[in-house]
């Protein structure tokens, strides 16, 4: 969902976006397709590729996050192992 108040990317910023939608899911791993979350709305340099399931399930980073914890993973570790992926 795009907010009205987010600015529009950069042709750089759509460039890393669209690097980081090709990569798996920095959560579970799950090669489908992965969605790019930012983690302030803007800072797609430090945004991170996840599966819907990871991402807007009900388990995921915008429900209860279980699947996170399951796997002790936090943003920053996301963060993290995607500039480790990326690189």
């Amino acid at each position: 969902m795009k907010s009205k108040n987010k600015p529009a990317q950069t042709t750089q910023e759509k460039d890393h976006a669209r690097r980081v939608a090709a990569l798996p899911c920095v959560v579970c791993g799950t090669y489908d397709g992965s969605e790019v979350h930012e983690p302030e709305q803007g800072m797609w340099f430090i945004s991170i590729p996840l599966c819907v399931a990871c991402h807007r399930g009900p388990e995921g980073w915008h429900g209860t996050r279980l699947r996170w914890k399951f796997r002790k993973m936090t943003e920053l570790k996301a963060i993290n192992e995607t500039g480790r992926m990326l690189s």
